[in-house]
């Protein structure tokens, strides 16, 4: 399973799904909801947030790969927000092994000048302006993969620019794989 990092299309990782398929590996890419393919009809009305994606789309992709792919081991490729959600799924646990990369926490608090400046304008400036302005965050516009729902954005905005990230803002600690214990 290869968990996408925010706004970006499954095609991104058609090379290394590719790679793994010619090696013996079962595979699926996917578009969380609101993206892409899975964009449904107008993106300012599709039931999209982080949250979702977690808890719905990454676990609904792993019972797919399930009953595609019985009785076998199950490992989870996460980049960026394909690696920090995985604490929401509810069948997380059932993953053998995760490999992330470009997964940090997310928070800004440490970023180091002038990438915190720009990381504050595009969180606390481009997010909420967007999200007023269309209903939506137009990051396609910054390079930065596919528009992405409202909520989605607003989310990743608050939760990159609090003290705090993913599951403890929302009080999902019961719901967390034991390796994301809070300090």
């Amino acid at each position: 399973m290869i968990g996408p990092a925010t706004g970006i299309k499954r095609q991104f990782y058609y090379g290394f799904a590719s790679y793994l398929s010619l090696n013996g590996f079962g595979v699926i890419t996917f578009d969380n909801r609101g993206i892409a393919a899975s964009k449904g009809g107008d993106l300012n009305q599709v039931n999209a947030s982080l949250i979702n994606w977690g808890r719905l789309d990454m676990s609904a992709v792993l019972e797919e790969l399930k009953t595609r792919f019985p009785n076998t081991p199950y490992h989870l490729v996460g980049h960026s927000a394909g690696g920090q959600l995985v604490g929401l799924m509810p069948n997380a646990l059932e993953l053998t092994s995760m490999f992330n990369f470009g997964s940090s926490s997310g928070s800004i608090k440490y970023t180091p000048y002038p990438f915190k400046l720009k990381s504050i304008f595009w969180l606390q400036g481009v997010i909420p302006v967007s999200n007023a302005l269309f209903g939506q965050t137009k990051s396609h516009w910054f390079g930065m993969g596919e528009p992405l729902p409202k909520l989605v954005a607003a989310q990743w905005g608050k939760w990159c620019s609090g003290v705090e990230w993913v599951m403890w803002k929302w009080g999902l600690e019961q719901r967390c794989m034991p390796i994301c214990t809070p300090n």
